[in-house]
């Protein structure tokens, strides 16, 4: 059995500040923003730094011990200190120094010994990651300090930034006449940071940006074109667009050494009703900018006792809201677990870009903090996604997968991209945290981020 030693108190360290964008009581905090955008970090060397933090053993009942406050030494390393986002990396946490021994004079042989636990994540991105060591020991004598042990585990990089990495809580269990766990915590709780890697290859901010010199023009005049934070030195379209299809008036230039260009486009087509410019082969909002309205006046001579009759339809934005920002779940019961049942605080998707650009609508959740310490897993709340697409829309509304969120992410609702997209989406879904059954009892709470792009 893992038994924890009595060593002098350990130093421990506050771990670095975190930016939140809200903190809510209750059993879900909901946070909407209208897009993710991070730019990408330049690469540091990262080695993994030996730490020392309190840690709060709790013997098996069958002991009949108390808890015991001891010292653990760890550190932690990963496989690729410069991932990009969407890579898998596969982080080892190594307990040098064990805050258990074997309480008891009897030896104990090789092999018995099984270690699982978390790594804490924080900085650019959050969350705990589940790791596992094998079931290998050298034998441990009576009264002897427990040896060191090693668990890895895998995360997938869901942000571009610096991300912290600390030791986590650890459960050491044995298997020897009977089957028993040690859980150790982390006394105060984060513990200091072992390791700092830095991500790269994050969503970036399309800045491109073009004016006009004039709104209105008539059959064949020029129109000055000014765009800016293009790349430096690349070749750019400038076109005219009749709502979502673009027109026959063209021309290609390439930007000076910041990005910029100047251009006088001849307009033709009468049914003009924006001016756009982008870099590569067509259209995309990801490397291109506009439109801007532009109108051709039509100088075609009107019947007389006739008069002509003009209108504009703008261009609008992408945006989302939502009816709330708290969700309480249903109570489980200590020692039976299950489902804690709630419904996603409705969310409402407004495409009026009246482009062709689809939309997605991503969430990840944090793990469920809860009393003392103690945490449920991210992974653990799962959801059912509804979507529906209010009548005229002329996007189709395509809910997420049924299943878990996970300090990852998944989809919660889409649009396919088309000729012509828009229109307005109610975006629901069930909500079910699957709670283990011995999780201590008390307030547990996690924070869902919603992202539309």
């Amino acid at each position: 059995m893992a038994l924890p030693a009595r060593p002098p108190t350990a130093a421990g360290a506050a771990g670095p500040a975190r930016w939140r964008w809200t903190a809510a009581l209750g059993a879900l905090a909901l946070v909407a923003t209208a897009a993710a955008l991070t730019a990408p970090a330049t690469a540091l060397t990262a080695a993994p730094v030996p730490v020392n933090f309190a840690t709060r053993c709790v013997p098996p009942p069958v002991a009949g011990l108390p808890p015991i406050n001891g010292t653990t030494t760890a550190e932690i390393s990963v496989d690729n200190a410069t991932p990009k986002v969407g890579d898998t990396v596969t982080v080892t946490y190594k307990v040098t120094k064990p805050a258990a021994s074997n309480p008891v004079d009897l030896a104990l042989p090789a092999d018995i010994m099984t270690p699982s636990g978390k790594a804490v994540l924080g900085g650019a991105q959050s969350g705990r990651i589940t790791v596992t060591g094998p079931k290998k020991n050298p034998p441990v004598p009576g009264k002897g300090a427990f040896p060191p042990f090693s668990m890895t585990g895998t995360f997938k990089v869901t942000a571009a930034g610096e991300i912290t990495l600390s030791p986590g809580d650890y459960t050491i269990h044995t298997s020897y006449i009977m089957e028993l766990d040690t859980p150790c915590a982390v006394s105060g709780p984060p513990a200091p940071v072992s390791l700092t890697i830095t991500a790269s290859g994050g969503p970036v901010a399309n800045e491109r940006a073009l004016s006009l010199g004039s709104a209105t023009g008539e059959p064949g005049a020029r129109v000055t074109v000014t765009g800016t934070r293009f790349t430096p030195l690349t070749e750019v379209t400038v076109a005219g667009r009749a709502g979502a299809a673009q027109t026959a008036d063209r021309m290609t230039l390439t930007t000076d050494t910041d990005g910029g260009f100047t251009a006088r486009l001849k307009v033709n087509d009468r049914a003009t009703t924006g001016i756009v410019a982008y870099e590569g082969a067509s259209w995309s909002e990801s490397r291109g900018a506009g439109p801007a309205a532009y109108t051709v006046e039509d100088d075609t001579p009107l019947p007389k006792n006739t008069q002509k009759i003009n209108a504009l339809v703008a261009n609008g934005t992408l945006s989302m809201s939502q009816d709330g920002d708290t969700v309480q779940l249903s109570t489980v019961d200590f020692g039976s677990g299950g489902d804690a049942e709630g419904a996603l605080r409705t969310v409402t998707v407004r495409d009026f870009r009246g482009g062709p650009a689809g939309w997605s609508l991503t969430g990840r959740v944090s793990d469920f903090a809860g009393p003392g310490g103690t945490a449920i897993d991210a992974e653990r709340l799962h959801w059912a996604p509804a979507c529906t697409a209010s009548p005229g829309s002329p996007s189709d509304c395509v809910a997420g997968s049924e299943g878990p969120v996970g300090s990852s992410g998944a989809t919660l609702a889409s649009a396919p991209d088309a000729a012509l997209t828009g229109g307005e989406f109610t975006v629901d879904a069930g909500l079910s945290l699957k709670v283990p059954a011995f999780a201590a009892p008390g307030a547990y709470s996690g924070v869902l981020t919603l992202t539309l792009t």
